[in-house]
């Protein structure tokens, strides 16, 4: 097979990474009658401090007609928040790892967006997220990317697209777009060609950190030509270094796994293009 052309084995293997099932059954997190997450069943009793009064004011268990399901009561954000901090206290180690003062949007199964939570929690309630990236190409059609920082709380030292983050409650994706650009990558986007949207990829997969947590992301992506002699400069310290690399180490690296499962779905969507 060329060096340049992807192996199909492979291919599958990213595939089906990209769409697990939980590692343990989950139930479904309500407010009203809409479904906004899920979470295991027995969760918010395990790991709430004994005393703690967030359960009972903030969270029914109740009998749904698939069986068993939590609700949230009360405003729905202002819930959020409490149970966000109540999770924070209890020293949960992924809301601590991943807390960033950052609020993104909950919706419904529709996308309709119902209030807002901590970016920390949304992997433990198993809330939908939102992401951008960018896919950058010199002028010669090679492909820039990033290794994120080592001390990155979600997959340190792998690799990246030029640019990705989240979606934040008070932005839309091309704001999100515009900022990320900046912050991960220090340039604006006036100044890059042919900016495009390229497409779309899902996530669904338990996460590792104690497999309690669940993705469940939509990410858009984008593609543009970066001109000759602008160069990619981190400005917040989640990157550690760029690469510029051609078709054929592109894919070397893929195949190696040395990507987040999000970038290589969507490096492989951009290499399809050509």
């Amino acid at each position: 097979m060329s060096a340049t052309q992807l192996d199909p084995e492979w291919l599958a293997s990213l595939l089906a990474s990209a769409e697990r099932p939980p590692l343990r059954p989950r139930v479904p997190l309500l407010w009203q009658q809409s479904v906004i997450g899920s979470v295991e069943a027995d969760y918010f009793d395990s790991i709430m401090p004994s005393g703690s009064s967030v359960v009972p004011e903030l969270l029914q268990q109740e009998q749904g007609e698939g069986g068993l399901q939590w609700r949230v009561q009360g405003d729905i954000t202002a819930s959020l928040a409490r149970i966000a901090r109540a999770l924070f206290d209890a020293r949960v180690g992924h809301v601590v790892n991943y807390w960033r003062n950052e609020q993104l949007a909950v919706c419904d199964e529709q996308g309709r967006q119902l209030g807002t939570v901590e970016r920390g929690v949304v992997r433990p309630l198993g809330i939908a997220s939102h992401a951008v990236h960018l896919v950058g190409r010199s002028v010669d059609g090679c492909y820039w990317v990033q290794q994120r920082s080592f001390d990155k709380a979600s997959d340190p030292g792998l690799w990246d697209t030029l640019m990705g983050g989240m979606v934040s409650a008070t932005d839309d994706v091309e704001s999100a777009l515009e900022r990320e650009t900046w912050e991960e990558a220090g340039l604006r986007l006036h100044d890059l060609h042919d900016v495009q949207r390229g497409g779309r990829v899902d996530l669904r997969k338990p996460i590792l950190d104690d497999g309690s947590g669940y993705v469940v992301e939509q990410t858009d992506w984008y593609h543009c030509t970066v001109p000759d002699g602008v160069l990619p400069v981190n400005q917040d310290g989640e990157v550690e270094q760029f690469l510029l690399l051609d078709r054929a180490s592109l894919i070397g690296k893929l195949q190696r796994n040395e990507f987040t499962t999000e970038a290589a779905l969507i490096l492989v969507a951009a290499l399809r293009r050509g």
